[in-house]
């Protein structure tokens, strides 16, 4: 099939409000056929009834968790003061914010999700790509912060049941009760995701500020052992402010920007549910920096006051919980990083992929049935051993997930807003034979520019410990920067690319 040519959009298929949202027409029929489901369809806008607080609320509760506390105290141990550690995070929140916002918009104004959203640039079938590369980050994350709520478990069974559970026999280098405790949060997450969306939306509700003030106690806790604030604000940096400072700075700052450059892709798979432009517009920008920077503040203190209790920093709070000799203070902080945990989870890392293994074959899975497929592969990937080692969970891990997704963020944001002016026609996204089929289903300059993007970006970077050395020494420049260098390179590539067939309306 060759390409197709853009055409005006048919007045019939799709209205458009009075405040900008679109939907389709009363009384016609809802695109159907094998590239479409009743969960990736467009939400009518009688349904999208997410606000301001709903986004911000979703934010805090996905900002404040474990994950995001070891990437901050993370930053401690490889030798950043609380100063450098807040700095860093605080700027790249800002940073991603701003394709997060870019990408968010297509949700209250079209009410698709993320891998639908795809198909305008990538193609109907091509969306297949990002979605798949998406959801397989996902997994990984899932695994990692499915392991954490275990290790919560694990210690909060330990303390109440005693040597006998957290002294078991050991598998495969952990006790096999920590085996059990990560399949009981597996399951508990399932239960959870198979009750819909509007469930995840009344969780993550409570769910922050419960975690906030979990996050405070923390704090309290440690200031009281440490003999007062004081000498969790002296802990001096390793690095300075010279050259060894800003060597690490520019990983550590594109490893921060990794963290939250997979939501920056599937945000339309929460803001299709927004009543307004504004509510997620203001939501997202009062939720992410704000409360990422804050978190991160509380999680630089209480691990140098580790630092300064212990002689060492103690970056997993899981472990510096288990340290009190509180048993209710510890049931306490373990409940809430259970509650803190099951809040990211579930909302960042189940949603997405639950959607975009959907996309691969519509009329096969469900949203339900991707979640399960995401639960198994997410064990698959053996999450213990990326969430061992600091150095490799920030710059391995969060740096390839970034530099590889920054390409995607490129390549929608190039063709949304600067070749489409944010106009698509939602039958199309569900045909064959329409504006998005390009060739065969398939647009082969936003698979180029993806795969130029992702090769500058990752393919000099340093993959220990997975493996050993650098699959394109000649790119080692470039790998501290991946994030940027993806999103940058994809974005102009894909527009040199396209801008020869002329902007399309759709």
């Amino acid at each position: 099939m060759t390409e197709t040519a853009p055409t005006a959009i048919p007045p019939t298929t799709q209205v458009t409000l009075p405040d900008g949202r679109v939907e389709l027409a009363p009384g016609s029929a809802a695109p159907g056929g094998r590239y479409a489901n009743e969960d990736l369809l467009p939400v009518p806008a009688a349904r999208r009834t997410w606000t301001t607080y709903n986004f911000c609320a979703l934010w805090v509760g996905m900002a404040h968790n474990t994950a995001s506390w070891t990437l901050a105290s993370g930053l401690i141990a490889v030798g950043m003061d609380w100063k450098q550690a807040v700095f860093t995070i605080a700027l790249a929140n800002v940073i991603v914010l701003v394709p997060m916002l870019l990408t968010g918009h297509a949700g209250p104004k079209y009410g698709i999700p993320f891998p639908v959203f795809a198909r305008a640039s990538f193609g109907v079938r091509g969306a297949n790509l990002p979605a798949v590369v998406r959801a397989l980050v996902a997994c990984g994350w899932f695994g990692i912060q499915t392991w954490i709520g275990g290790e919560a478990i694990y210690f909060l069974a330990g303390k109440l049941i005693g040597s006998g559970w957290s002294e078991a026999s050991r598998i495969g280098g952990y006790a096999w009760t920590m085996w059990l405790s990560f399949a009981l949060f597996w399951v508990l997450q399932i239960a959870i995701i198979l009750r819909g969306m509007e469930t995840i939306r009344r969780f993550e509700n409570w769910a922050a500020p419960f975690v906030l003030v979990g996050a405070f106690v923390m704090l309290w806790w440690m200031s009281d052992k440490a003999g007062g604030l004081g000498p969790l604000f002296d802990q001096p940096s390793k690095l300075g402010w010279g050259a060894d400072f800003w060597k690490l700075f520019a990983p550590s700052l594109m490893g921060m920007i990794g963290f939250w450059s997979t939501l920056s892709l599937n945000i339309p798979d929460f803001t299709r549910y927004g009543r307004s432009q504004k509510a997620q517009t203001r939501g997202q920008a009062l939720g992410l920096p704000t409360t990422m920077t804050l978190f991160a503040f509380l999680s630089v203190l209480v691990t140098s006051g580790s630092q300064a209790v212990y002689g060492k920093s103690v970056w997993d709070p899981v472990q510096l919980a288990a340290k009190t000799d509180s048993t209710v203070g510890l049931l306490y902080a373990l409940v809430t990083v259970l509650v803190a945990t099951l809040s990211v989870n579930i909302a960042a890392n189940l949603v997405s992929p639950a959607f975009d293994f959907s996309n691969v074959a519509p009329r096969k899975v469900s949203f339900r049935t991707g979640a399960l497929i995401t639960c198994v592969l997410a064990v698959l990937i053996c999450p213990w051993k990326l969430y061992a080692d600091p150095q490799g969970y920030i710059f391995t891990w969060l740096g390839l997930v970034g530099g590889l997704l920054g390409t995607v963020a490129g390549i929608l944001v190039a063709d949304y807003w600067i070749l489409r002016r944010a106009r698509l026609d939602l039958v199309d996204l569900y045909r064959t034979e329409g504006r998005y089929w390009y060739a065969r289903g398939w647009n082969w300059r936003a698979v180029a520019a993806f795969a130029a993007g992702g090769v500058l970006a990752v393919g000099g970077a340093d993959f220990h410990p997975l493996i050993d050395g650098r699959p394109v020494p000649a790119l080692a420049g470039l790998a501290d920067y991946g994030w940027a260098v993806g999103l940058g390179t994809s974005l102009v590539l894909y527009l040199a690319l396209m801008l020869p067939r002329g902007r399309t309306a759709g």
